[in-house]
Order: C-alpha cells, then structure tokens, then sequence
C-alpha cells in the first residue's frame, strides 16, 4: 500500500478536494471527505499492489524498487492480486456511502489504472497515461457533493490543473531511475524529454495554473483563489530552479515537496469561496 510513502495518496486526493470545495460553496460536509480520503488510500493501495505484480521482473533490475514485498518474495503474486482487489471493492463501497454515482466515477477508471503499467512498455509517454486515468478524482470531488455527473467547465478546469501537475510531478520522479529505464528498455518521461525537461516543466506548471485559474473564473470564486494560485505557480518554478535532475535524491526530495502545491491550490478553492 506504500503507507510508508504517503506522498502518492495526496496526489491522488486533492484534485478531488479541490473540485469538492468548489461544489460545496464553502458548507462542506466533512464525513464526506473523510470518505473520500479513505478510498483515495484504498485505490492508491490497489494500484501500488497491481503495479508490484506486473512490473516484478523490472523492479527487481533497479536498486530503488528491488526490495518491494512482491519481487523480493515476502507476498506472493496470488495474494498481491487478492489484497489489490479487497482495497479495490472497499473502496467503491465506502465511495457509495457519498452516493453511488462518485463510486461509479470511480469504478470505471480501475481499468485503466490496471492498464497503465503496461504503457511504459508500449508508449512513449506512459506519465500521460497516468495524468489522465489519477486525475478523476477531480471529476469524483464533484460528483460526491452533486450526485451528477454533468460537469461545469469549472471542474475540467481543475481536471486540467491536476492533469498538468501529474505531468510535472512525474516527469521529476522519473528522472530517479531514468538509468536503469533505458537499460532495461522501457519508457518515461524523462528519457522522452532527455535535456529539455526543465523547460517542458515550465510549461506544464503554466498550464497547470491556467487550468486553475479558468476553473476559479468559471466558478465566479473571490480575489483570493487567484493570489494562492500564482502563489502556488511560483512554488513550482522555484522547485524547476532548484533540482538536479541527474541527481535522484534531488528528484526524489522534490516530488515530496511538491505537494505543497496541490494543498495550496485546495486552500484556494477554499478560500474563494469567502472573498
């Protein structure tokens, strides 16, 4: 379940705040995003354990990944797979607790998380893939206050924001095992942007704010929503600044950091709502 890194959970979570906060128009209900928390530690915990088992033979080639219960023979391939889809329906059940329609949201992207480690065999660009499938939980947030799933242009706004944001944050953590993934011979971000990767980090943070800031335009929110924002834009150009990406302790410390990121982007669209 990787409870040892929590870093992971947080990623997949706030997208689903953020678009939570701008539903509730500042009277959240807090059982609910307790819920919410809850699945989003349960799907990463499928995923995590999905991802051990299909990618065994390639985690046991680099260093950083080698002593995963899975390649290192500590849980067997059969209970992997049986503990990945117990956290997989505990999810969806307490997801219906909100109202069926968010566990339904939800449910329907476990394919493509199955799918996904998969693409850094057949794509070029599998850190894509993964932006699009982790990031409905934005489309989630929404619907748990809702009920609907007829989106406003506000939450493909946060949609884009998170989509964005993946592609940033991923791009770093890639660069840890860029090495071992051309000598083994699959794909990452960091190998497809090679030299050119801080720059494409810089137009992944502008379209990440941009993002944000059309959702906060689209849902009329107050003077403070765009301040964090930019606030939150500069924090990740400072972190482009700051990394070594040939460094994977550099890349590894800054993927934690930038989280801080999506939880300023929550206390906008918190407070938004009140200015």
């Amino acid at each position: 379940m990787r409870l040892h890194a929590p870093t992971g959970v947080v990623l997949y979570l706030l997208p689903g705040l953020w678009s939570f906060s701008l539903a509730t128009e500042g009277r959240p209900d807090l059982l609910a995003v307790v819920y919410l928390a809850i699945a989003a530690v349960l799907v990463r915990g499928a995923s995590c354990a999905v991802n051990d088992v299909i990618d065994k033979d390639i985690d046991a080639q680099v260093a950083r990944t080698a002593s995963r219960p899975v390649v290192a023979g500590t849980i067997s391939v059969g209970n992997a797979l049986l503990f990945a889809a117990a956290q997989a329906v505990a999810s969806l059940l307490i997801l219906a607790l909100v109202n069926k329609e968010t566990a339904l949201v939800v449910g329907a992207s476990y394919p493509l998380l199955v799918v996904y480690p998969y693409m850094k065999r057949i794509f070029p660009w599998p850190t894509a893939w993964l932006a699009l499938v982790i990031n409905v939980y934005a489309l989630a947030g929404w619907t748990a206050v809702t009920g609907s799933i007829d989106y406003p242009p506000s939450v493909f706004g946060m949609y884009a924001c998170g989509f964005f944001w993946t592609l940033f944050h991923d791009t770093v953590y890639s660069h840890q095992d860029k090495e071992y993934d051309r000598s083994i011979g699959v794909t990452s971000s960091a190998l497809m942007f090679g030299n050119a990767s801080k720059a494409w980090l810089g137009i992944f943070i502008a379209l990440s704010v941009g993002g944000a800031l059309w959702a906060g335009a689209e849902a009329g929110t107050g003077w403070a929503f765009y301040v964090l924002v930019v606030l939150a834009g500069l924090l990740l150009s400072y972190l482009v600044v700051r990394v070594d990406l040939d460094v994977p302790k550099s890349c590894g410390d800054t993927f934690i950091v930038n989280r801080y990121f999506g939880w300023i982007i929550l206390a906008a669209a918190i407070a938004g709502q009140f200015t």
